[in-house]
């Protein structure tokens, strides 16, 4: 579990822990892959700020498909994105789902 303190990845992660209490989150900065991007040069977001792959494990996913996962992700990020992040990445299981990918 990576753990971030500040910038946008804390923001992420704060919010992420208040909302869902995940048993695992990783959040990986990917922007860095993504500088060249017309949306990062015209919009002035800053290498480190834009791109994320995020895992969330989580019981708050018990009983929800996948799309309304991801709705409920982006509806939390909502602020994030308004404020300039442009891409998200997401994994998102319960604990079960994780454990059987771990025995895979």
């Amino acid at each position: 579990m990576e753990q971030h303190a500040t910038g946008r990845a804390g923001r992420i992660d704060r919010i992420i822990r208040e909302h869902l209490a995940p048993v695992e989150l990783t959040i990986h900065d990917d922007s860095a892959r993504h500088a060249h991007h017309v949306h990062v040069r015209d919009n002035g977001v800053q290498a480190g700020e834009s791109h994320y792959n995020v895992l969330i494990v989580s019981p708050a996913f018990e009983g929800v498909g996948r799309v309304q996962r991801s709705r409920l992700v982006h509806d939390l990020l909502a602020g994030e994105f308004a404020g300039g992040m442009h891409a998200l990445s997401l994994v998102l299981r319960t604990p079960d789902e994780q454990a059987r990918m771990a025995t895979a």
